[in-house]
């Protein structure tokens, strides 16, 4: 059973920077295939960087070039780096993963962390 935990969220001006953390216990990390998504008050929840098992990272237009998704193999943690924040950034923010990872859906899911962005 993977577990995740995320961590680092909070309140910021634009133009600040956070970075996310999320921990993972249970599972080969390694070989997992993980993401951030995150929700804001009456949207739906969507999806900011993706990054697979081998360290590939994705993005969508809208946080390309001001965030960005790495893997720490050896102590199980995911992270986002956020630059330039937006106030259409703020949500909860949540850490995904997909195990194994080729499944079609993120199976194991954190519980979130607040982030909020004031113009």
């Amino acid at each position: 059973q993977v577990r995740l935990v995320e961590s680092g969220g909070g309140s910021v001006h634009a133009g600040g920077s956070l970075t996310l953390s999320c921990k993972a216990t249970g599972g080969t990390f390694r070989s997992m295939c993980m993401g951030w998504f995150r929700q804001a008050p009456g949207k739906e929840r969507e999806v900011v960087a993706e990054i697979d098992s081998f360290g590939a990272p994705k993005y969508p237009d809208s946080v390309k070039g001001r965030f960005t998704i790495s893997k720490d193999n050896f102590v199980n943690i995911l992270s986002l780096q956020m630059n330039s924040l937006e106030p259409e950034d703020t949500a909860v923010y949540y850490c995904a993963a997909r195990v194994p990872c080729w499944s079609t859906q993120y199976n194991s899911w954190g519980q979130g962390t607040q982030v909020t962005v004031s113009s």
